[in-house]
């Protein structure tokens, strides 16, 4: 099974023939003279707004939603949709609130408003904690997951995957912003465009094992009667997996929590926009929450097919490993039934996904490691010249630590539900110190640095004291427990906040006015069309 045919081997070989030579030609065309770092990290005002949201997408989908998404709606259905299709409404909400007050202030890091904002030790503190993010949580849950696949589909091992995958992810980073911005753009052509064949192949292999030929929808209404349960979008307390989806959490609680941090405060998703004017931003901004509409369809559906056909007694041997129903191997194993040449697509695709969101990643975390770390405490005076190049030594060697740590990670179950669930120890903590940092003057330097240090340990406790205290102490889904961090951590600053003077906590504040939050028609009119589709995807399956 774990083979390519000569026709696969073409197709994922003009793909990255396509890549190179597109990323090359981006490199040359538009390198400038001055060797600017804010060009190298930014690509500062060169990004077209479907670049922008294109780049925002393929950054954001990876192989955590081909393998590990797949593999949750295998386990518990189509609400795991959830996160993208709330994320398709928070990117609204980033584009409105959040974005305006970052070009405004020409904010280009989020330790650089941290800094700005309160002072250089909250700003240090939160640059340490997103770089191990970046590197230990993202980076190597991303290479697992896509080495995982690549050695189920492919005659590479596991290993040999791994090495590959970074490689490939550091050629095109090292190009800079303006290469991966664009090189994103056909990244995100591929990925939709492979995994919209896939999903449309397993519908028709559904379709065809229950006797009705090759008929998609006939696939889908066989979905709906074969597994009823897997169309459920709010789980209430009764449901094995309320854990993973607590109930109304996925709309209001933690879930919004989780996609804010994410989408509003997070980098290597932010920094597509920092570059650009306000309306070329949001435009991008909104273009991908439609593309995020999309995700569930080339990312849950495939899983709740191989549901479907392992319920039926087909694939039991590779849906397991050792014994073990492993549901992240849904995805691997309905890319081995594709035909040759569709296998290659379908390749092709998660390598772009993968090697797009590693190549996001790692840019960001070179510009905070650059900015934020080396000039500002080992040499102020750093050129431009000298801060690219740390910038892709800072990709090097973010690479190849992930690459080390990723065999560590064989053990898991769910890929998906570990990424959100320790990327979550630290949203909870960074949302409220922004968030209060933007739209209250109040917020003290005190009140952050609380927040800053006490959102890891706070989440770690509330993890753990049901272990601690034999089941004493409430054990909540993890979604829940970012809800908590997150009100304690917003009263701890409250108070803290206000038991020092005004004017000393006015001392820094940004510059907010509400004219800044004021929309074109055409973006208003986009955002009630997607929050149009949402409520209607949200009632029919709720």
């Amino acid at each position: 099974m774990n083979h390519l045919d000569i026709a696969d081997y073409v197709v994922f070989f003009i793909y990255f023939i396509a890549i190179a030579g597109y990323g090359y030609y981006i490199y040359h065309k538009k390198k400038t003279t001055s060797n600017s770092a804010k060009d190298f990290f930014l690509a500062e005002g060169s990004l077209t707004w479907w670049a922008i949201g294109a780049s925002l997408i393929a950054s954001n989908i990876s192989a955590e939603h081909f393998i590990g998404m797949s593999g949750s709606g295998f386990a518990l259905g189509l609400a795991i949709a959830s996160y993208e299709w709330m994320a398709a409404a928070t990117l609204i909400i980033v584009a409105i609130f959040i974005i305006p007050v970052y070009l405004k202030n020409k904010i280009f890091t989020m330790p650089q408003f941290l800094s700005k904002r309160y002072n250089d030790q909250v700003s240090t503190i939160m640059a340490v904690f997103w770089l191990l993010v970046y590197v230990f949580v993202n980076l190597t849950s991303i290479i697992y997951l896509g080495a995982l696949a690549i050695s189920s589909i492919s005659p590479i091992s596991f290993e040999w995957s791994i090495v590959g995958l970074s490689i490939f992810s550091m050629v095109v980073t090292l190009g800079g912003m303006k290469v991966i911005g664009y090189t994103d753009v056909i990244q995100v052509l591929v990925l939709i465009f492979g995994g919209l064949i896939t999903t449309y192949l397993a519908l028709s292999l559904l379709s065809r094992e229950y006797g009705f030929g090759e008929d998609i929808f006939k696939g889908l209404s066989i979905l709906r009667k074969e597994a009823p349960d897997h169309f459920h979008m709010i789980f209430d307390s009764s449901n094995k997996y309320y854990k993973e989806l607590p109930g109304l959490s996925v709309l209001i609680g933690g879930m919004l929590i989780n996609n804010l941090a994410y989408w509003g405060c997070n980098q290597y998703i932010v920094q597509r926009a920092l570059g650009a004017d306000l309306n070329t931003a949001r435009k991008g901004i909104l273009f991908a929450a439609f593309l995020k509409l999309l995700v569930p369809i080339i990312a849950v559906l495939p899983g709740i097919v191989m549901y479907v056909l392992h319920n039926k007694g087909l694939f039991i041997t590779e849906m397991s490993d050792g014994g073990v129903l492993k549901p992240d191997h849904a995805y691997p194993t309905l890319m081995n039934l594709l035909p040759a040449g569709l296998k290659g697509v379908a390749f092709a695709a998660l390598t772009a996904a993968i090697v797009a969101s590693l190549a996001g990643k790692a840019n960001s975390i070179s510009t905070i490691f650059s900015l934020d770390i080396y000039k500002k405490y080992f040499n102020k005076t750093a050129s431009d010249k000298k801060m690219v190049n740390v910038g892709r030594w800072a990709v090097v060697i973010s690479m190849l630590a992930a690459a080390i740590v990723t065999p560590s990670l064989k053990s898991l179950d769910q890929a998906y539900q570990f990424i959100q669930e320790y990327v979550g120890f630290i949203s909870p903590g960074v949302l409220a110190i922004f968030l209060l940092g933007f739209y209250w003057k109040r917020t003290t330097t005190a009140a952050a640095m609380t927040g800053a240090l006490i959102t890891i340990p706070l989440s770690t406790v509330l993890k753990f004291l049901p272990v601690w205290t034999n089941g004493a102490f409430p054990d909540y889904p993890f979604l829940d427990r970012m809800a908590i961090d997150f009100v304690v951590i917003v009263i701890l600053m409250i108070v803290i906040s206000l038991s020092r003077p005004q004017k000393i906590a006015n001392e820094n504040a940004i510059e907010v006015d509400t004219s800044m939050f004021k929309v074109s028609t055409s973006f208003a009119i986009g955002s009630i069309l997607i929050m149009g589709i949402l409520t209607a995807l949200y009632t029919v399956f709720w």
